[in-house]
């Protein structure tokens, strides 16, 4: 097996529900070269002090706090900037990986010497039980065809430093994982999938996923102020996106 250090980037903000299975998913991995860094976005439950005890027990989690609520993007960015690894992966504080997950997908990019890959995954509740519903990935993308919908979970995303060097999100509320994956298909033209379920995303009453009208304003900012796309164009991306969306999920 190689030794290949790999980077968790976890954002977390109230978070104590659900952040102990997610860091004990990561102990769980069969690849232990790994640091998880958590960087916690001003939480004012007990999380953080639940993730110290962890930082107690093992040395490779690593907590770091933000001073004020600033958001998912700004919070994995700093992760990024603090980041070792020659791997950046992606982990929310309420999602879970399968043990496999980082030893099969280092695995794969070695083999196929690509800058950004994803996997398939499937959907549990708050509770953890299965929704009986799997997010099967594409085996390929490029910058064109993710314009129509982001097809990358970010749970099971890794990007390759030695290939891309560090790319950092869009400073944008929401939507900024999307937009990561635009800014980094402009410089490597395609991104891999692994076609096997390696995460559980945590689908979630109150998250913006389930809030449609935010995901429409996101999306929309996106596609206008980021890809800065003609008005045109995103009315066109903006009506194609909805539809797969609703065929996605539904």
């Amino acid at each position: 097996m190689n030794s290949k250090l790999v980077s968790i980037i976890t954002p977390s903000y109230n978070s104590e529900k659900f952040i102990s299975e997610t860091i004990k998913s990561v102990l769980n991995q069969t690849y232990k070269n790994w640091e998880m860094l958590i960087i916690d976005d001003a939480s004012k439950d007990k999380s953080t002090q639940i993730i110290n005890t962890f930082c107690k027990q093992d040395s490779r989690i690593k907590l770091f706090q933000l001073k004020n609520n600033s958001g998912a993007a700004l919070a994995r960015n700093k992760g990024i900037s603090l980041a070792k690894g020659e791997f950046i992966s992606f982990l929310d504080s309420d999602d879970l990986w399968l043990p496999k997950k980082l030893e099969l997908q280092i695995n794969f990019m070695l083999k196929m010497n690509c800058g950004l890959s994803y996997t398939s995954y499937d959907i549990i509740n708050e509770e953890g039980n299965f929704k009986n519903k799997i997010i099967a990935c594409k085996d390929k993308l490029d910058y064109n065809s993710m314009l129509y919908s982001n097809e990358i979970g970010c749970l099971t995303a890794m990007y390759n430093t030695k290939i891309l060097g560090k790319i950092f999100f869009p400073e944008i509320r929401k939507r900024q994982d999307y937009g990561l994956w635009l800014k980094i298909l402009k410089i490597q033209k395609y991104a891999f999938g692994l076609p096997i379920v390696l995460a559980h995303y945590r689908d979630r009453s109150n998250s913006i996923s389930n809030n449609k009208l935010e995901m429409v304003r996101w999306n929309w900012n996106l596609y206008k102020n980021v890809e800065n796309l003609s008005f045109i164009t995103s009315i066109y991306l903006m009506i194609v996106w909805a539809y797969r969306g609703f065929k996605k999920y539904s």
